[in-house]
């Protein structure tokens, strides 16, 4: 972005504008985020599978509506009208409050997202933002934690091994990811000097966080994959391992399509935290931002939906693409890999803007940057590696071995006398 442009970004929203105004607007507001969010929702199931079609060399959906638009919709009519089965072993009010848990803080989430900026709206001028806070980041943290309780019960009141299992794998997942996406964004905090939604946006008028802060994007982007349990991360709902994970209990109804339009939701509500923090926001992109209006009115909504369905294509992509993990590589890659880089990197960018305020020259902030990095690098190529040990057939003990029960080779299995009969010759059936 040019110098020039910077004039021509609005002032940012001072958090004294939100809870100040009428409540028919905040109403209308309210009613307006959630409508956002469902015709995204109803956007992203059909350009997810039109996305995927066209990687696999498939048409996808093209019957309902022009071009198969309205597929989705007729998807959600369709479980909403579908018979409800309740099985009979399960924890009858945990299991109908389990999706209700999981899709409403799905929703509230979103409420901290800046969707653009100061509007007029039937003569009030007010920002395209439902609500914000000082801490406003941190709503979407502990939106995101609470959705993963409906998850775990859903699980538990099912009765069944298998939900529980996909239930504790995502408490374990959110556990594990939560803390990579939770330090991922501390960098962007130490740049804008606030964990106001409104005050980020406002902060990246000059320069997008995407550039210096890029190894915190790169992060952030997997993190939430697995925070979102998707595909290749979607461990929790792993149909090869555990046939549907938390849900299997779950017919294709309300319920079901309640977990569904949650996981959607939450797709949106990353996609659009991530446009906050590190792609500008509302913000045009270059070269829009040269349009002196770019910035202005309700243009800023499409800017800020365009960069929501480049999220939701990258969510895509990776599950048209990527197979699907194993648990203990998805674990590992969490705690021994994304969390240690990003202490590292919080501690490198700690460092720089504490020098910056200090007005240090760049050549020393080099030197006293770079040369560690340097040791550390060349202390982890030189360090000697020891090849494993092979180890000989006769050091193995006969302990060691699984004690799983293996069939002898020479099983007969007796058929029963019924089947006996069926299956033998016609003579000897009638003797029998």
């Amino acid at each position: 972005m040019t110098p020039g442009i910077l004039s021509l970004a609005p002032a940012p929203t001072p958090l004294e504008a939100f809870g100040t105004e009428p409540i028919w607007l905040v109403l209308l507001k309210t009613v307006g985020v959630f409508g956002y969010l469902f015709v995204m929702v109803l956007f992203g199931v059909v350009f997810e599978r039109k996305v995927v079609g066209y990687m696999q060399n498939r048409i996808g959906p093209n019957r309902v509506g022009p071009w198969g638009i309205l597929q989705s919709l007729a998807d959600g009519l369709k479980l909403a009208f579908k018979e409800d089965i309740l099985p009979a072993m399960v924890d009858k009010p945990v299991y109908i409050l389990a999706p209700i848990m999981t899709a409403v803080p799905a929703f509230v989430a979103f409420s901290v997202i800046p969707l653009g900026p100061e509007v007029s709206i039937f003569g009030h001028r007010t920002p395209l933002q439902l609500t914000d806070l000082p801490v406003g980041v941190l709503i979407v943290f502990a939106c995101s934690s609470l959705a993963v309780y409906g998850i775990v019960l859903a699980g538990w009141a099912s009765n069944s091994t298998y939900p529980l299992l996909g239930g504790l794998r995502s408490a374990a997942q959110m556990i594990s990811y939560e803390i990579a996406m939770g330090l991922s964004i501390v960098a962007v905090f130490l740049y804008a000097g606030s964990m106001s939604t409104s005050q980020i946006v406002a902060a990246q008028s000059g320069s997008w966080y995407f550039w210096p802060l890029s190894v915190s994007f790169v992060i952030y982007c997997i993190a939430v994959v697995g925070e979102t349990n998707r595909a290749p991360f979607d461990l929790p709902e792993a149909e090869s391992e555990l046939v549907a994970g938390y849900f299997t209990e779950y017919s294709s109804s309300l319920k079901f399509a309640m977990y569904m339009l949650s996981e959607y939701v939450a797709v949106v509500t990353v996609s659009g935290l991530a446009a906050t923090l590190f792609l500008g926001g509302w913000h045009a992109p270059w070269p829009l931002s040269m349009w002196a209006g770019a910035n202005e009115g309700w243009w800023p909504l499409l800017w800020f939906t365009g960069k929501i369905v480049v999220g939701m294509f990258f969510f895509t992509w990776l599950r048209g693409t990527l197979p699907r993990i194993r648990y203990d590589q998805f674990m590992r890659l969490g705690w021994r890999w994304l969390i240690p880089t990003n202490l590292a990197w919080i501690l490198l960018v700690a460092t720089v803007r504490t020098m910056r305020n200090e007005n240090v020259d760049l050549r020393r902030m080099l030197l006293v940057i770079g040369i560690p990095i340097v040791v550390v690098l060349l202390i982890q190529i030189l360090r000697p590696q020891r090849p494993p040990r092979p180890v000989a057939v006769e050091e193995i003990d006969e302990e060691e071995f699984p004690s799983f029960p293996t069939p002898p080779m020479d099983l007969v299995v007796p058929a029963s006398p019924r089947l006996a009969m069926a299956t033998a010759p016609e003579g000897k059936a009638r003797d029998a």
